[in-house]
């Protein structure tokens, strides 16, 4: 359970970060500094590839097909 909270948590960060950089994208004359930042905290997007693939190696989660 702490894993899945974790992982929800961390999407959230994502598309936040990508919610803030296309806010700055559209106010056009903002800051260009600002949309490009909000966009390299996307890295939380190779955090989170890393912890699946980590939790995935320890057992932690397991693959599965898609239900029918």
């Amino acid at each position: 359970e702490l894993f899945k909270i974790l992982v929800v948590c961390v999407l959230v960060g994502i598309v936040a970060s990508l919610g803030t950089a296309l806010f700055h994208l559209s106010r056009g004359q903002g800051d260009s500094r600002k949309m490009v930042r909000a966009l390299t905290i996307r890295g939380l997007s190779v955090a989170l590839f890393v912890l699946l693939l980590g939790a995935w190696a320890m057992g932690l989660i397991s693959p599965h097909g898609m239900a029918r």
